[in-house]
């Protein structure tokens, strides 16, 4: 899949950054075939842009003792003002929440919640999720397995 709006060197650079953020401007150049130079301004760009938006470190939830990950679809009470504002308030502010997207369908909203175990799901659902007076429902869905889980995104 190729992304027209780089060209082959710059795609190299944002698939191989994707996969280890680490990597030296050398070692960057070294993988992509250009000098160190080219590929520190290409990497500034990238970031001034916002195409590179942070470089973070990927870290096991499971080994942090977060053990539930639950996968929320949020309805919110249509007629019921500025429920979308406090909902999507609630989520900037909540550690627990790690996702959210509005959606089309039934939910309003799917959010991805990790939390230690049941009790501190339920926890966070009566002191923060049913707090909020727009929230008409929420249905839960806790993951069992992983199968995939990737965060670089297709350049090339």
């Amino acid at each position: 899949m190729a992304n027209e709006r780089f060209d082959r060197a710059t795609a190299l650079i944002l698939e191989a950054l994707q996969h280890d953020a680490r990597l030296s401007t050398q070692a960057l150049a070294d993988q992509v075939g250009l000098s160190p130079t080219p590929v520190w301004r290409r990497v500034k760009e990238l970031e001034e842009s916002g195409v590179i938006r942070r470089h973070v470190a990927l870290v096991d939830r499971e080994k942090l003792g977060l053990s539930i990950c639950v996968l929320a679809n949020v309805s919110l009470v249509r007629h019921s003002e500025g429920a979308v504002e406090q909902f999507e308030a609630l989520v900037r502010a909540s550690r627990e929440i790690i996702e959210c997207h509005g959606i089309t369908g039934e939910a309003d909203y799917v959010i991805k919640v990790v939390v230690p175990d049941m009790k501190a799901y339920d926890q966070f659902l009566q002191t923060q999720v049913f707090k909020v007076p727009g929230v008409a429902s929420v249905r839960s869905n806790v993951v069992l397995r992983e199968v995939k889980y990737e965060t670089a995104l297709p350049v090339i």
